[in-house]
Formats: structure tokens, sequence, C-alpha cells
């Protein structure tokens, strides 16, 4: 990816949130705006900047910007942690060597003690992903949960890949009921993802796959949006069981680069509890009838 224009982007759409009054400014020109958000000048006073140096910035040469100076950029765009660690790594990008950038990613092997953890989770759904989010491996009600991305109406290439389910096939409407800020969070990550890895030519072949076929992921990607995706709520409508809410938390796995651990629950006697444990019957059910042929 061009970590340049990548930059440039970020900078743009960032400093457009910010209006002089959020930022404490008087408006400079009065009521004349022709940008939305801040003008450059303001960046750079806020920063304490020269203006002509703030530009060179926004033109995408952070490679000699010190992290003092990275730091007074996220306070004067008040960026939130997540867009802070977004511009740290496009600086640390940049400053990496071409040929080096541009090394394929070395793919992250789930280990077999890590396997045994994710079975013995039997009442959570639970899976490992990488940073395109495809899942690499996944536990009994894990698969349950996500039948529908192992029966998918579009075939794809293996591993399964959430955000190719959630863009391209149009059953992912119906199993994320909230499908407009779930998609949006797909992206974040992808987004916080190719700031990370920027060399990581299967990442770049998803984005550039998603871009070219689906409309809504390429608004969504033109905004530059990041996050950070450590806690949460998420609504699915299960073709077996329904309407179900579940709380996540997904753990990046220290001596393992690259992978998240995601493991969902319910409060016991909620009935999206009540729901899980029928999700599992209808696994244990579903498994007896492949194990025997019936």
């Amino acid at each position: 990816m061009d970590t340049a224009h990548e930059i440039r982007e970020f900078l743009a759409t960032r400093r457009a949130k910010i209006t002089p009054r959020l930022a404490g400014l008087p408006a400079f020109g009065g009521g004349n705006r022709r940008v939305p958000g801040l003008r450059r000048e303001e960046v750079a006073l806020l920063a304490g900047v020269s203006i002509d140096y703030y530009a060179r910035l926004e033109r995408g040469r952070l490679a000699g910007a010190s992290e003092e100076v990275l730091d007074a950029l996220c306070r004067a765009l008040q960026l939130d942690d997540a867009e802070r660690s977004h511009l740290h790594d496009l600086a640390a990008a940049q400053r990496q060597r071409p040929a080096r950038r541009a090394t394929r990613r070395a793919k992250a092997a789930v280990p077999a003690s890590l396997m045994h953890v994710l079975d013995s989770m039997t009442g959570s759904p639970a899976f490992v992903r990488n940073g395109r989010l495809d899942i690499l491996a996944i536990n009994d009600l894990g698969r349950a949960l996500y039948a529908p991305l192992f029966t998918a109406t579009a075939p794809a290439p293996a591993p399964v890949n959430i955000a190719r389910f959630q863009f391209l096939d149009p059953t992912s409407r119906n199993f994320f009921p909230d499908w407009n800020a779930s998609v949006n969070t797909t992206v974040s990550l992808l987004r916080t993802e190719a700031g990370r890895a920027p060399g990581d030519s299967e990442l770049t072949g998803l984005i550039g796959e998603l871009v070219t076929r689906s409309d809504e992921f390429r608004a969504a990607w033109a905004k530059h949006n990041v996050r950070l995706h450590h806690t949460g709520r998420k609504p699915f409508r299960h073709p077996a069981v329904g309407e179900i809410t579940l709380d996540f938390d997904a753990m990046q796995l220290p001596g393992h680069p690259g992978l998240t651990l995601t493991a969902y629950s319910a409060e016991p006697g909620t009935p999206d509890h009540d729901t899980l444990m029928l999700l599992a019957s209808w696994a244990a059910t579903d498994q007896e009838r492949v194990d025997t042929g019936s």
C-alpha cells in the first residue's frame, strides 16, 4: 500500500472532523470557510509547528517527524487511542526501507496448545483470527454460532474470512442484524491492520477485492476510520436459534504475533444465555447427525 497516500488521507480526514470551536480556536477568516473542520494553519498552530512544516507532513512525509511532533499532532487533532496508534504505525512504516516494507508477511500458525485451549472452552463460542479477519481456528460452539460463514452462499477460498462474508454474501445482512455497525467495525479493523502491516500482500489483495466488488466497502474504506476492538456486545440472528446478543472479549495473544483470540459469553440467567445453551444443544444434535450419517 502507498503509505504516503494513507498518511495524506488520514490526516486530512481527521482534520476535517475538528472544528475551530471544538479546538478552542477563533475561526480564521470569520464565517467564510471553504473547508470542513480545521485549516492547515490552525492545525499547525495547535501542534506548535510552522504552516510549511505541517503542510509537508500532510503531504505524506512523516518519516522524519519526531515522536514529540507526532504526539503534538495527536493532541491537535484530538485523536483517540486507536488513531494515535495508527498515526505512529504509519510513520514507522514510512521509516522502513522500501524493500523491507514490501516483504511478504509470514503467516501466523495456530499452535496445538492454543487449539487445546479453544476446545476446552465448551461453554463459550471462541475463535482465533489474524489481522485480515481470517478465522484460523474455532471451537465447536463457535462454529455453530458462525454456521452461516461456513455454509456461505458465495464460495470463497479458505480460510473463512469475516470481511469477505459480510460484504459479498447477501445472507450476512440477516445474520448481523446491525449490519452497518458491524461492517464499519470490520473496515476499521482492516484499516488499522493496514497501518501495522503495509507490506502484507494478502491483506492488500483482500482490500483490493472488496473495494472492487462492494460499493459499501469502498465508501467505508474512504473514511479512514480505525479502532481498537477489545470488548463489547454483538447481536446475531442465527438461522437455528434466532436472535441472540453476546458479550465479547478479544485478546491479542502474547507470543503469537498477529493472532487474536475472541470469546463470546452471556450472563447466566438471561434470555441470551438460554439461547446460547439452545445453540449448544443444536450444535451437539447437528454433530450427532453428521457422525451417524443421518
